[in-house]
């Protein structure tokens, strides 16, 4: 596919914009994991608050990406981004001026963080809504690659904590984020050929089709286990191997960077071979590779290994099932973003909490490990399942632009 029929076929300022947007709200919403070594010290918590303490920003902004997806499709894109952003800003400044000083008030920090990651849910339709079938995974990829936000939220905020204090953490965040908001609302433009705003009837019907449960049960385990990770490695590389902060969060930056950098990957090679098969391989290496590294490998550089070669395998499966979204459901788009986005969301968040429950119960992370290698082996028996009557049916459709 030529570049130049894909730069022609879309706004490129609005993709950027979306992707700017994106990455920032990550960055932001997993704030709470490279914080998590020294909030957990401070305020004395035990393995199973540490997990709840990473998960609830990501179960609140599953929860807020179905409200975001409700919020783009009545009043469009642009402004429901617009608005989860200023939200954000406040909820930051609040937080560094107020402080953090119990195990309550951190939960109901991530509660407010969950805004950002309801981001998802508007910056991927601000993009989607330009392109054509053909584009929507590399599209999608680009818009989607704001994930490499959490490494750079692994890679920086530890240092920072060190040099700053972990509360003024949440003061610092604010300096791209601000400009980053006037970025955003002078570039990105919505679509013109947007779906008009439905009825709540409507949002109800779209559970009734089987594949939008398919699809929200693929991206729980391909975003789930890739923000479940990038919230929770902090401290298992901490906790597992003795490694400080700082080097904890470098190690997690390493993983978060390999899953977040190949999701535009994933989705052009779903472009091109089509998302069914790009998600086969995905499942199972992943699972195969989060299934081995739940046996703890001696060398911390053995697992840091197994654990970028799982998130690479997640970040080019998040791609790919969002090559495939909006072909089954373009209209929709708005909506389903919200509900696939909150599978991903209610699955890292089944991850992180499990993780610390399972340490605490039993003084490892190998049970949670395990289910989750389950749970991409479920996906990959789901998705032989359903191939062949989405070939035959909506994709037929598309064969001719586009592949499944």
């Amino acid at each position: 596919m030529a570049k130049s029929s894909f730069l022609k076929a879309g706004h490129t300022p609005t993709l950027f914009a979306a992707f700017l947007y994106f990455d920032l709200a990550f960055m932001v919403w997993v704030l709470l994991g490279p914080l998590g070594v020294q909030i957990a010290a401070s305020l004395h918590l035990s393995p199973m608050q540490k997990g709840m303490m990473v998960a609830t920003p990501i179960l609140s902004g599953a929860i807020l990406r179905v409200v975001m997806g409700l919020l783009v499709d009545q009043i469009k894109p642009k402004l429901a981004g617009a608005i989860g952003q200023l939200i954000v800003i406040a909820t930051l400044f609040v937080a560094w001026q107020a402080g953090i000083h119990s195990y309550d008030q951190v939960l109901i920090l991530g509660i407010f963080l969950g805004v950002a990651g309801a981001s998802f849910a508007a910056a991927l339709p601000l993009a989607s809504r330009w392109y054509p079938a053909e584009h929507q995974g590399t599209a999608m990829g680009i818009a989607g690659a704001g994930n490499t936000g959490t490494a750079f939220a692994a890679l920086i905020t530890p240092s920072l904590a060190v040099a700053y204090g972990w509360t003024n953490v949440f003061g610092i965040a604010l300096i791209p984020l601000i400009p980053a908001f006037v970025i955003y609302m002078l570039l990105a433009k919505d679509a013109p050929e947007s779906p008009a705003p439905k009825s709540w009837a409507e949002y109800l019907s779209v559970l009734k089709d089987k594949d939008a449960w398919w699809f929200m049960f693929f991206y729980s385990v391909t975003f789930g286990g890739f923000v479940g990770l990038a919230s929770s490695l902090p401290i298992y590389f901490n906790t597992q191997y003795g490694l400080d902060a700082k080097t904890a969060g470098f190690f997690t930056a390493a993983c978060v960077f390999a899953g977040s950098i190949v999701r535009p990957v994933g989705g052009n090679v779903a472009d091109r071979i089509g998302g069914v098969k790009s998600l086969t391989s995905m499942y199972s290496l992943a699972a195969v590779f989060i299934a081995t590294v739940s046996f703890a490998p001696g060398s911390v550089w053995g697992a840091l290994t197994l654990f970028m070669l799982a998130m690479l395998c997640l970040g080019m499966g998040n791609g790919a099932v969002f090559q495939l979204v909006p072909q089954r459901f373009r209209k929709e788009i708005g909506v389903m973003t919200g509900l696939v986005g909150m599978a991903g969301g209610i699955g890292g968040f089944y991850l992180a909490s499990s993780l610390g429950f399972f340490k605490q119960i039993t003084g490892s992370y190998q049970s949670g490990l395990l289910i989750f290698a389950a749970l991409a082996v479920i996906a990959l028996a789901g998705l032989s399942g359903v191939k062949k009557r989405w070939r035959t049916t909506w994709g037929a459709a598309h064969l001719t632009a586009a592949k499944i």
